[in-house]
């Protein structure tokens, strides 16, 4: 481990003990209560700031203790005790490189920022990888609490977490995106990141231009935004579902266009939200759409979605390799497009993907 402290900015030292007590069992930890004005005793490798950034001493406070004209090149980990568009986007102001809702569980917290110390001092090209993976996170976190409490989505949110995507799998490479995204400990939210991840590779290598890129990305992540509304014990279901759990489950394509209905989405993203489980044949679900009537979104869509399903890491089960969910997407013939899939998997193969 490189020298360098960890510093823990806190306005409520009792309601980050635990933040502080997992800290320190990986490294040095440097604890700066409010009203503490010590200079930094040693070199910080990174920060973690657990303050009320509604508060303007706390922001002041932040600003000042992030080295100036490095916050880009040390990590800083923002718990928000609000996660608003305003106090996001003031927490990446400060140079924060990852944010978490304050009731994210610590060691969660803490692994984030080990991701991000080992990242810093590694490979440069790992990191746009891992800011990509947390910005996307973040939205997702967002965004799905705002559904399950009844609210819409922030579209201008969503889009701000959609360049570092197409970012991280240009810079870092695909292999990459998905080896961390793998950690992620929300099944949902992994499978959301993996197929915004492969569609950003699939239009990246189809030389889609930049506004249609992002388009498709965005219909990606929020391709199972109708997730948010099912119970969680069928969401979170270690095995696989019922055949009532299923039926549940397949409302979900409904729920999430409705809901981005409601926020204003565009058509081309509503449509690849509620018709990415359709099939050419008929055969889909929930409307049975056929042939024309699925549009190239959706058809694009539904590959990536299917092999992120594929190669995805279940509790029930091993993941494919991406050798074995090629032969599977191309033995999909009169469901899938055949020379979609024939472009999909040559954008897949040259990421070493076995």
């Amino acid at each position: 481990m490189q020298h360098g402290a960890i510093y823990l900015l806190t306005d409520r030292p009792d309601r980050s003990a635990a933040l502080e007590a997992i800290i320190k069992s990986v490294g040095r930890c440097e604890v700066v209560a409010s009203g503490d004005e010590r200079t930094r005793a040693v070199p910080p490798r990174a920060i973690v700031s657990d303050l009320t950034l509604s508060r303007r001493e706390a922001v002041t406070r932040l600003r000042a203790f992030v080295p100036h004209g490095k916050a880009i090149k040390i990590p800083l980990v923002c718990v928000l005790r609000s996660t608003s568009d305003h106090d996001l986007r003031l927490a990446r102001e400060l140079g924060a490189t990852v944010c978490f809702p304050a009731y994210t569980a610590p060691h969660v917290v803490v692994q984030a920022l080990l991701d991000q110390i080992d990242t810093n001092e590694a490979d440069p090209k790992v990191a746009p990888v891992v800011q990509g993976v947390g910005r996307a996170s973040e939205v997702l976190t967002g965004l799905f609490n705002d559904v399950r409490d009844g609210g819409t989505i922030s579209l201008p949110l969503v889009d701000a977490g959609l360049d570092p995507i197409l970012s991280a799998v240009r810079e870092g490479g695909l292999t990459r995106w998905l080896e961390t995204v793998w950690t992620h400990d929300d099944a949902t939210y992994q499978h959301c990141l993996l197929v915004a991840g492969v569609a950003a590779q699939f239009v990246l290598h189809l030389g889609f231009r930049a506004e249609d890129r992002e388009h498709f990305v965005r219909a990606a992540l929020l391709h199972d935004v109708g997730k948010a509304r099912i119970p969680r014990e069928i969401l979170n279901k270690p095995g696989r579902l019922d055949a009532e759990e299923m039926s549940i489950m397949r409302q979900h394509p409904v729920i999430g266009y409705e809901i981005l209905r409601d926020s204003g989405c565009d058509a081309p993203t509503l449509g690849a939200v509620r018709h990415h489980h359709e099939m050419l044949d008929g055969s889909g679900y929930p409307d049975g759409l056929i042939g024309a009537e699925i549009g190239d979104t959706v058809r694009l869509l539904t590959i990536c979605d299917i092999y992120a399903a594929l190669t995805e890491r279940r509790a029930y089960k091993e993941p494919m390799s991406s050798r074995a969910a090629m032969t599977i997407l191309e033995s999909m013939t009169g469901k899938l497009e055949m020379g979609l899939v024939q472009r999909f998997g040559e954008a897949m193969m040259p990421n070493g993907q076995d």
